[in-house]
């Protein structure tokens, strides 16, 4: 049976969840790939935070070779590259999916996750004058219902099932459009309009630009995707780099707000999604510390009272900190904070405001260059789903029809190890074991691990390895 997004019943917090999680973050760095700043060489353009893990003994002393580059595209500064992602994972309980884990959320089920395509020009500005460029991203396979954008290569609020991928194959393959942009640039600024990865948190869609194959709660639940609309990265020193624009909030490229009509048009800005998306990022001298602090602020849709929908401000403040300590040695924090207001039927907290949900939580990796092809890296997170609002288990499930679970209200834990194997420039392979467990705040009800929904912890063992074109 499919799945009617306005009519949900939920287990526990009797919310719609699921919907709002699915219309609003297309189901979500990573997360994304962040704006490059001006003047950053293509090498170093995959994740501007830092260097992406994987690369960090080497610092990308060689990038891949690209075997679709051609000489003719080159002399025009056009890039044409990408990737195959391909893994297993399994979790202990034998349950068909890994709980709330996307995006290898099948058990023992061998998955494509991603085969990517970049074609882009990037900005060339070293010369202080002025120029023009562009990126479109095309992925398919099984991780790509995790970012669709609702009137692109996701439904609308207003077909059915609302919110869920549209260019699918079947439920575990797809095709989505994560990125498709113009740029332009001039000095130190660069501007980019239409459709374009966020620059909030620290893990990211594409896989290249993650140490381990499994993502943190706060990247899966608690931020954007992607974005639509136009964004300012001006880099006002060597040091600084500051982000300003305005969007469509989160994962929508052309849903308008009120499709649904509105339960409370009184709200203020109840017809506008627009959003404030932007941010900084500082770096000391020597490039081993970097600070990002960044945010977005708009309304988005809190919940569903058939046929209508509430509207409330939706706002995130995401800080990432990252401190190569040595040669050997590379620390990365991470602290995001959510609020949703006018979200319907949450499970209400003491002292918070009626109707309000929040999410939150902490995220401290550390990784170790063993050699210059081994990488081991440890994660460690806590994310807090303060009014059972975020997560779902299994996702998957919500979108195309089988059993699940959400209104989980609680606190999240996971600790994840893994290494990063590469043996060549264009080669890399990522074991990793991961341990989950969740600690409900009121009673058991619906629990996000197990066969039946039953269980409070999770032990994962999965394997993925790339190979870059």
């Amino acid at each position: 049976m499919k799945f009617n997004w306005t009519k949900l019943p939920l287990l526990g917090a009797g919310l719609t969840a699921a919907a709002t999680l699915l219309a609003s973050t297309a189901v979500g760095q990573t997360g994304g790939l962040p704006p490059v700043a001006a003047n950053v060489p293509q090498e170093d353009a995959y994740q501007m935070r830092a260097l992406p893990p994987q690369e960090s003994a080497e610092e990308v002393a060689e990038a891949p070779n690209r075997y679709l580059e051609t000489e003719y595209l080159k002399e025009r500064g056009i890039a044409t590259y990408g990737w195959i992602d391909a893994g297993i994972g399994a979790n202990n309980w034998g349950s068909p999916f890994n709980g709330p884990i996307t995006f290898n959320d099948r058990n023992w089920m061998g998955q494509v996750n991603q085969l990517y395509l970049v074609n882009e020009k990037v900005l060339d500005l070293e010369d202080g004058g002025a120029d023009w460029g562009g990126r479109v991203d095309l992925l398919y396979g099984g991780d790509s219902i995790f970012t669709t954008a609702r009137g692109l290569d996701g439904n609308l609020l207003n077909q059915s099932p609302a919110g869920a991928p549209s260019w699918n194959s079947s439920k575990y393959y797809g095709l989505a459009l994560p990125q498709m942009y113009g740029e332009v640039g001039y000095g130190d600024h660069a501007v980019k309009f239409g459709h374009f990865y966020t620059i909030i948190g620290y893990e990211v869609v594409p896989a290249i630009g993650n140490f381990f194959y499994t993502h943190a709660y706060t990247m899966q639940y608690g931020e954007p995707f992607t974005h639509t609309g136009i964004l300012d990265t001006w880099k006002a020193s060597d040091n600084a780099t500051v982000f300003a624009g305005i969007t469509n909030g989160w994962d929508n490229y052309s849903d308008p707000i009120n499709v649904l009509g509105i339960a409370n048009p009184g709200y203020p800005g109840a017809n506008s999604n627009a959003a404030f998306l932007g941010g900084a990022s500082f770096k000391n001298d020597d490039e081993t510390q970097t600070l990002t602090m960044t945010t977005s602020s708009g309304n988005e849709i809190g919940g569903f009272t058939s046929p209508l929908a509430t509207i409330g401000n939706r706002s995130i403040l995401s800080t990432v900190y990252v401190n190569e300590l040595n040669d050997k040695l590379t620390y990365v924090f991470q602290n995001d904070n959510g609020w949703q207001f006018n979200a319907i039927g949450v499970a209400e907290t003491l002292g918070q405001q009626p109707g309000t949900a929040t999410w939150y939580g902490i995220n401290q990796y550390m990784f170790y260059n063993i050699s210059d092809t081994l990488i081991g890296g440890v994660r460690l997170e806590w994310f807090r789903d303060n009014n059972g609002y975020r997560v779902l288990s299994p996702i998957r499930n919500a979108i195309f029809g089988g059993p699940y679970a959400t209104g989980y209200q609680g606190n999240f834990w996971e600790m994840s190890w893994g290494l990063n194997w590469k043996p060549n420039r264009n080669f890399i392979m990522r074991p990793e074991l991961r341990y989950d467990w969740y600690s409900p705040d009121h009673g058991k009800g619906a629990l996000p691990y197990g066969k039946n929904f039953n269980e409070y912890g999770q032990l994962y063992g999965g394997c993925d390895a790339i190979w870059q074109f």
